[in-house]
């Protein structure tokens, strides 16, 4: 439960831990940096190519993973989000915190909360963030670039895509380092 009126903060990733720490539940966050998003089949590809000790063609650690499948256009030469809302989270459980665990994520995405288990993975080093669903073009608007798409042999959905993001929100921390949740478990 939020006890204080909300404060907002402009997070800039790669988030730096005493900010990540300042964050308190109910706070009111846009982010400035990279999101990569991952949905459940990139999730377990993920996983696929840690279990067998390769590396990921992609980078988490410093970017927010955000829980999402957007929409996009290629044309003239480069992609185009034109929405990217947010998937729902609780869905991932059992997966989101072997990757938190795993490759060091700070800041996760989504909506609809966490489960217990990514709870306890975030405590002490990172943080959930609830978008909230159906703004998917509100999203779209903060998105500057698409710097690199992956897997897209998984669907246009569930491929991960790297996302330069300026003031992407609003976020509210909804899971903070301290592992305070805004939802019941």
């Amino acid at each position: 439960m939020v006890a204080r009126d909300p404060r907002e903060h402009h997070l800039k990733l790669p988030a730096v831990e005493e900010t990540l720490r300042s964050l308190k539940l109910g706070d009111i966050v846009s982010l400035t940096g990279i999101l990569v998003t991952m949905r459940d089949r990139s999730h377990l590809r993920a996983l696929e190519y840690l279990s067998k000790g390769q590396m990921l063609p992609f980078k988490l650690r410093g970017k927010a993973v955000y829980h999402c499948g957007p929409l996009a256009k290629y044309e003239a030469g480069r992609w185009r989000v034109l929405s990217a809302g947010p998937t729902t989270s609780l869905r991932l459980e059992g997966l989101m915190e072997k990757i938190i665990e795993l490759l060091g994520v700070q800041v996760i995405v989504g909506k609809g909360g966490v489960g217990e288990g990514t709870r306890r993975a975030l405590h002490g080093r990172g943080i959930y963030l609830a978008f909230p669903g159906g703004a998917g073009a509100l999203a779209a608007k903060s998105i500057e670039e698409v710097e690199e798409v992956y897997w897209l042999d998984l669907g246009m959905a569930e491929a991960v895509w790297v996302l330069k993001v300026r003031e992407f929100g609003p976020c509210i921390v909804a899971v903070d380092v301290k592992g305070n949740t805004l939802y019941k478990l």
